[in-house]
Protein backbone atom coordinates (compact mmCIF):
# COMPACT_ATOMS: atom_id res chain seq x y z
CA UNK A 1 0.00 0.00 0.00
CA UNK A 2 1.17 3.41 -1.02
CA UNK A 3 0.29 6.66 0.40
CA UNK A 4 0.47 9.91 -1.09
CA UNK A 5 -0.79 13.55 -0.09
CA UNK A 6 -2.17 14.42 3.18
CA UNK A 7 -2.85 12.01 6.09
CA UNK A 8 -5.89 10.14 6.07
CA UNK A 9 -6.93 11.88 9.44
CA UNK A 10 -6.42 15.24 7.70
CA UNK A 11 -8.06 15.26 4.98
CA UNK A 12 -11.11 16.47 3.19
CA UNK A 13 -10.98 13.31 0.64
CA UNK A 14 -9.85 9.90 0.32
CA UNK A 15 -9.28 8.73 -3.10
CA UNK A 16 -8.00 4.53 -3.61
CA UNK A 17 -5.98 4.40 -6.71
CA UNK A 18 -6.47 1.59 -8.54
CA UNK A 19 -3.68 0.22 -10.76
CA UNK A 20 -3.97 -1.71 -14.35
CA UNK A 21 -2.84 -5.08 -15.03
CA UNK A 22 1.04 -5.00 -15.29
CA UNK A 23 0.70 -1.85 -13.76
CA UNK A 24 1.78 -0.94 -10.30
CA UNK A 25 0.84 1.88 -7.68
CA UNK A 26 3.44 4.03 -8.48
CA UNK A 27 1.85 4.38 -11.89
CA UNK A 28 -1.63 5.62 -10.22
CA UNK A 29 0.34 8.05 -7.92
CA UNK A 30 2.05 9.40 -10.95
CA UNK A 31 -1.28 10.19 -12.47
CA UNK A 32 -2.26 11.33 -9.08
CA UNK A 33 -0.17 13.74 -9.13
CA UNK A 34 -1.78 15.38 -12.11
CA UNK A 35 -4.70 16.28 -10.32
CA UNK A 36 -3.62 18.65 -7.93
CA UNK A 37 -6.06 18.74 -5.30
CA UNK A 38 -3.95 19.41 -1.95
CA UNK A 39 -7.30 18.48 0.69
CA UNK A 40 -7.03 14.96 -0.51
CA UNK A 41 -5.34 11.61 0.81
CA UNK A 42 -4.42 8.53 -2.08
CA UNK A 43 -3.87 5.24 -1.03
CA UNK A 44 -2.77 2.52 -3.70
CA UNK A 45 -2.61 -1.28 -3.08
CA UNK A 46 -0.60 -3.34 -4.93
CA UNK A 47 -2.09 -6.16 -6.80
CA UNK A 48 -0.19 -9.47 -6.62
CA UNK A 49 2.35 -9.89 -9.36
CA UNK A 50 0.72 -6.58 -10.52
CA UNK A 51 -2.77 -8.42 -11.99
CA UNK A 52 -6.14 -8.42 -9.66
CA UNK A 53 -7.34 -11.38 -11.84
CA UNK A 54 -6.10 -13.22 -14.36
CA UNK A 55 -8.21 -13.21 -17.07
CA UNK A 56 -10.04 -10.84 -19.64
CA UNK A 57 -12.61 -8.75 -17.58
CA UNK A 58 -14.98 -10.37 -19.65
CA UNK A 59 -14.31 -13.87 -19.32
CA UNK A 60 -16.38 -15.95 -17.19
CA UNK A 61 -16.61 -14.75 -13.76
CA UNK A 62 -15.45 -18.33 -12.68
CA UNK A 63 -12.20 -17.54 -14.78
CA UNK A 64 -10.94 -15.02 -12.84
CA UNK A 65 -11.61 -16.37 -9.36
CA UNK A 66 -10.29 -16.87 -6.69
CA UNK A 67 -8.10 -13.65 -7.07
CA UNK A 68 -11.20 -11.64 -8.23
CA UNK A 69 -13.03 -12.44 -4.75
CA UNK A 70 -9.54 -12.30 -3.32
CA UNK A 71 -9.32 -8.60 -4.79
CA UNK A 72 -12.62 -7.86 -4.13
CA UNK A 73 -11.47 -8.74 -0.19
CA UNK A 74 -8.57 -6.40 -0.47
CA UNK A 75 -10.72 -3.39 -1.10
CA UNK A 76 -13.28 -4.54 1.41
CA UNK A 77 -11.01 -4.47 4.59
CA UNK A 78 -9.50 -1.29 2.98
CA UNK A 79 -12.71 0.52 3.42
CA UNK A 80 -13.43 -1.20 6.59
CA UNK A 81 -10.08 0.48 8.06
CA UNK A 82 -10.92 3.68 6.86
CA UNK A 83 -13.93 3.49 8.34
CA UNK A 84 -12.75 2.58 11.52
CA UNK A 85 -10.44 5.45 10.86
CA UNK A 86 -13.46 7.78 10.89
CA UNK A 87 -13.01 8.35 6.60
CA UNK A 88 -16.78 7.07 5.83
CA UNK A 89 -17.39 5.89 2.38
CA UNK A 90 -19.06 9.49 1.87
CA UNK A 91 -15.54 10.90 1.95
CA UNK A 92 -14.38 7.72 -0.49
CA UNK A 93 -13.93 7.48 -3.99
CA UNK A 94 -12.54 4.95 -6.12
CA UNK A 95 -10.35 6.07 -8.86
CA UNK A 96 -9.31 3.09 -11.15
CA UNK A 97 -7.42 2.53 -14.33
CA UNK A 98 -7.94 -0.32 -16.90
CA UNK A 99 -7.85 -3.29 -15.09
CA UNK A 100 -8.46 -1.29 -11.64
CA UNK A 101 -11.14 0.70 -13.04
CA UNK A 102 -13.22 -3.07 -14.01
CA UNK A 103 -12.41 -3.22 -10.26
CA UNK A 104 -13.43 -0.68 -8.84
CA UNK A 105 -17.14 0.40 -10.76
CA UNK A 106 -17.18 -3.86 -10.00
CA UNK A 107 -16.68 -3.26 -6.19
CA UNK A 108 -19.07 0.08 -5.84
CA UNK A 109 -21.77 -1.84 -8.14
CA UNK A 110 -21.71 -5.18 -5.46
CA UNK A 111 -20.82 -2.09 -2.40
CA UNK A 112 -23.40 0.45 -3.51
CA UNK A 113 -23.37 3.75 -1.26
CA UNK A 114 -23.42 7.25 -1.50
CA UNK A 115 -19.46 7.75 -2.02
CA UNK A 116 -17.75 10.91 -2.76
CA UNK A 117 -17.19 9.62 -6.42
CA UNK A 118 -16.67 6.22 -8.47
CA UNK A 119 -14.04 6.71 -11.75
CA UNK A 120 -13.29 4.66 -14.15
CA UNK A 121 -10.45 5.22 -16.83
CA UNK A 122 -10.62 2.85 -19.41
CA UNK A 123 -12.85 0.11 -17.53
CA UNK A 124 -16.49 -1.23 -17.13
CA UNK A 125 -18.34 -3.62 -14.76
CA UNK A 126 -17.22 -7.49 -14.88
CA UNK A 127 -18.25 -10.55 -16.38
CA UNK A 128 -19.10 -12.12 -19.81
CA UNK A 129 -22.26 -10.57 -22.03
CA UNK A 130 -25.07 -11.21 -20.22
CA UNK A 131 -24.18 -11.09 -16.90
CA UNK A 132 -27.05 -10.62 -14.46
CA UNK A 133 -26.82 -7.17 -13.34
CA UNK A 134 -29.09 -7.40 -10.44
CA UNK A 135 -26.77 -5.62 -7.60
CA UNK A 136 -28.49 -4.52 -4.49
CA UNK A 137 -28.53 -1.17 -2.91
CA UNK A 138 -27.99 2.46 -4.23
CA UNK A 139 -25.43 4.39 -5.28
CA UNK A 140 -27.56 7.01 -3.41
CA UNK A 141 -26.48 10.14 -6.01
CA UNK A 142 -22.50 9.44 -6.16
CA UNK A 143 -20.80 10.63 -9.11
CA UNK A 144 -19.46 8.25 -11.90
CA UNK A 145 -17.14 9.12 -13.74
CA UNK A 146 -16.66 6.46 -17.14
CA UNK A 147 -13.88 7.67 -20.01
CA UNK A 148 -12.73 5.42 -22.65
CA UNK A 149 -11.78 5.76 -25.89
CA UNK A 150 -14.50 4.13 -28.90
CA UNK A 151 -11.73 1.71 -29.75
CA UNK A 152 -10.09 0.79 -26.53
CA UNK A 153 -8.44 -2.89 -27.39
CA UNK A 154 -9.47 -3.69 -24.50
CA UNK A 155 -12.91 -2.42 -23.07
CA UNK A 156 -15.11 -2.69 -25.80
CA UNK A 157 -17.40 0.35 -25.95
CA UNK A 158 -21.00 -1.70 -25.71
CA UNK A 159 -19.11 -2.40 -22.15
CA UNK A 160 -19.26 1.28 -21.26
CA UNK A 161 -22.86 1.74 -22.49
CA UNK A 162 -23.63 -0.97 -20.29
CA UNK A 163 -21.71 0.20 -17.60
CA UNK A 164 -23.60 3.42 -17.39
CA UNK A 165 -26.94 2.22 -17.73
CA UNK A 166 -26.58 0.02 -15.00
CA UNK A 167 -24.63 2.37 -12.44
CA UNK A 168 -26.89 5.04 -13.83
CA UNK A 169 -29.82 2.50 -12.49
CA UNK A 170 -28.16 1.79 -9.57
CA UNK A 171 -29.07 5.73 -8.86
CA UNK A 172 -25.33 7.03 -10.13
CA UNK A 173 -24.93 10.75 -11.65
CA UNK A 174 -23.12 9.00 -14.49
CA UNK A 175 -20.78 11.12 -16.73
CA UNK A 176 -20.03 9.21 -20.16
CA UNK A 177 -17.10 10.45 -22.17
CA UNK A 178 -16.30 8.53 -24.83
CA UNK A 179 -13.08 9.57 -26.77
CA UNK A 180 -12.44 9.29 -30.52
CA UNK A 181 -9.71 6.82 -31.78
CA UNK A 182 -7.59 7.74 -28.76
CA UNK A 183 -6.68 4.18 -27.97
CA UNK A 184 -5.98 2.81 -24.15
CA UNK A 185 -4.51 5.52 -22.07
CA UNK A 186 -5.57 8.91 -20.49
CA UNK A 187 -5.78 11.95 -21.79
CA UNK A 188 -6.10 15.81 -20.32
CA UNK A 189 -9.96 15.60 -20.46
CA UNK A 190 -10.35 13.17 -18.10
CA UNK A 191 -7.89 14.42 -15.77
CA UNK A 192 -9.24 17.43 -15.97
CA UNK A 193 -12.85 16.26 -15.13
CA UNK A 194 -11.23 14.21 -12.27
CA UNK A 195 -9.34 16.96 -10.60
CA UNK A 196 -13.01 18.87 -10.92
CA UNK A 197 -14.76 16.00 -9.18
CA UNK A 198 -12.29 15.82 -6.46
CA UNK A 199 -12.21 19.49 -6.14
CA UNK A 200 -16.06 20.10 -5.69
CA UNK A 201 -17.17 17.13 -3.64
Amino acid sequence: MLEYGIPTTDARLTAILLHGRGSSPEDMLALADQFTVADVAYMAPAAAGNTWYPQSFLAPIVQNEPALSSAMRVLERLVASLGADGVSVERLMIIGFSQGACLGLEFAARHAGRYAGVVALSGGLIGPAGTPRDYAGSLAQTPVFLGCSDIDPHIPLWRVHESAEVLGRLDGVVDERIYPSMGHTVNRDEIDAVRLLLGNT
